[in-house]
Order: structure tokens, then sequence, then C-alpha cells
């Protein structure tokens, strides 16, 4: 992401909430949501001014046909600066399941007994924890945290601010392979990763998907995180498949209600089965399984 950053902000009714988000996350590297009043949410993007105006035009398109709500964002140019202090302002500690808190780098005092505190610099890349994909992804981490065989390879495709490879290798204290194309996600990722004293258990590398040779390299994975949207995710169903090992599982998150079948039916016809879903705030998350067994 450049210097010269541009806000793109709307506000609009709770139900139509994860429709617009998912539009800006399409086309921004972070999007954060704010308390607006009752019953509205603010939803704020922020990507390099003068961006791809037409495909962000067709996702608000979809957004307002999915939800009935139309609305166009407001455009406003910002210095990096007053976005961080925005973001650090609306970023309280977040308690996820029964395992995890997630903390911002600017919160003092104790993070809670009993839980995983994952402390995230609440800046440029996306994956607070507040967002419901998020959250349905930690809590899918949960579930596959009971008393099983623990993971030995694992992938996060798509690492954004790098909180789902850090809640993994907190769990299993195993080395994690986290993976971004966006530059700027990958430095956040790594910062985190120091943060939280995983520099060399979480290993951050900018790589474009399947594609990458390192990716690829390091096959097959017992877990793959990816939280990324709908349509990524059914073009790389086949590479997911190929690359989890027998008795891996894949969780798969960034989509809206109404894409989950879309995505299932897409993993289902390379031979993944459907272990467990989690809904939240109008996302789902996936728990995917390759069986042992063609």
């Amino acid at each position: 992401m450049s210097g010269r950053l541009e806000s793109l902000r709307l506000t609009v009714p709770e139900h139509a909430a994860a429709a617009y988000e998912a539009a800006l996350a399409a086309h921004c590297p972070s999007v954060a949501r704010f308390v607006s009043g009752p019953g509205e949410v603010e939803i704020e993007g922020v990507r390099s001014a003068g961006g791809d105006g037409t495909g962000l035009a067709l996702a608000l398109a979809l957004a307002a046909a999915a939800s009935g709500v139309a609305v166009l964002p407001e455009h406003r140019p910002i210095p990096e600066g007053g976005w961080l202090a925005r973001v650090r302002a609306s970023f309280p500690e977040q308690r996820v399941g029964a395992r995890f808190a997630i903390r911002g780098s600017h919160l003092s005092g104790r993070a809670p007994a009993g839980r995983i505190a994952l402390i995230l610099d609440a800046g440029m890349a996306f994956g607070s924890g507040e967002h419901g994909s998020t959250r349905g992804c930690l809590l899918a981490l949960e579930r596959l945290a009971r008393p099983r065989p623990r993971p030995r390879r694992i992938l996060d495709l798509g690492t954004g601010s790098g909180v789902l490879a850090l809640a993994a290798a907190r769990l299993w204290h195993r080395p994690v392979l986290a993976a971004d194309n966006d530059p700027h996600a990958v430095r956040a990722a790594r910062r985190n990763a120091a943060a939280n004293g995983l520099g060399t258990r979480v290993r951050v590398i900018r790589a474009d998907g399947w594609r990458s040779r390192a990716i690829g390299g390091s096959a097959p994975y017992d877990l793959v995180l990816a939280n990324i949207l709908a349509r990524p995710l059914v073009a790389m169903a086949a590479s997911l498949a190929r690359n989890l090992a027998p008795g891996g599982r894949a969780v798969l998150a960034g989509l809206l209600a109404r894409q989950a079948a879309l995505v299932l039916t897409a993993h289902r016809r390379v031979g993944l089965v459907l272990e467990g879903r989690v809904a939240i705030d109008g996302w789902i998350t996936l728990i995917l399984r390759r069986p042992t067994c063609p």
C-alpha cells in the first residue's frame, strides 16, 4: 500500500453490513466496522488512492442486490496516522470462544487468565478478530483443538494480520507457514508474530496462492486455514485437495451465507467432506476434511 491513502466510508443497516464488508474487503487491504447508531453500522475501507473504480462499483452493485440496500461510499483522502488512531480507539480487547483473547498492542494491563492472548497491532491488515469470518475461524480452531492428533504441517493462506497463524501456533505448538500476496500484510503479520514471541515459529512469506514453490514444497498439509473470499476459494478447490494430507482438515472462511453452498459444492467435487460449520453475523466458516481412504 502506497503512502497516499483514501477512505471509503458508508453507513448501512445491520442486516446489510456483511454484504458491504465483503464488497469493500475485495478492494481494500483493510476494512473496519464501527458503531454508528441503533441498528446501523459504519463500514470503512482503506486503500491506496486511485484504486480500481470499475471493480469496486461492481462489488457495491452486488452488495446492493444481495442486501436490498443501495449505498455509495464517501471517498476521502486520509493520512495513515489518522486511520491508525481511529482504529486503535475502536479496538478493545475481544474474547472469542472459550480460548482466545485478542488484544491491541496499544492496550495495557494483563490479559485474562486461562485464555490464549494474541497481541495485534491495530493497523492496516485485515483480521483484527472483530470480523465475523475471523471469529468463525478462531471458533473452528477451538473445535479442532479437542483431543485428536496434532497437525504437523499448518498453512495459513491469505494470512492478513496473521491472527489465525498465531492462534494455530499457540494451540498446537507447531511451526506455521503464513502467506499473503499483499506486501503490507506480510510486514504486519511478521510484526505481530514477533510481538507474540512467535517470530521463529510462524514463518510469513509473500506468495500468490498455491502457485508458490514455497507453499507447494511444504505440502502435504495437515491443516490449511484460508480466510479469503468465495470466488478464489472455489478456484483453488482442486489445489487444496491435492495439497491436503489424507485425514487433513481445511478451515475456509470469508463467505457470506448465500455463498457457502457454492464453495462447499466445489470442494465436494474434489473429494473433501464437510465436518462442521460456524455462522456469525451473516458469515460462514466451513470445516472440511480429506478422507483417509478414496
